[in-house]
């Protein structure tokens, strides 16, 4: 059981002194930053499906 203790024991001290924490600034830079790629990523992946669709409809239309 001691070394269940000082595990946590151990963690709470490096989160409390060892951690270097963003400032507000810097976590609103990074969540924008982070949004935009995912919006842009999302919409890259919805335009390849489009033109992926279109592809395989045509292609098979030729077929028919």
């Amino acid at each position: 059981m001691s070394k269940v203790l000082n595990y946590f024991e151990e963690a709470y001290d490096e989160l409390i002194h060892k951690v270097t924490w963003p400032t507000w600034s810097e976590l609103q830079q990074t969540t924008i930053i982070t949004l935009v790629s995912i919006i842009l990523l999302t919409l890259l992946i919805f335009a390849m499906d489009g033109v992926s669709e279109l592809v395989f409809e045509t292609f098979y239309n030729f077929f028919k």
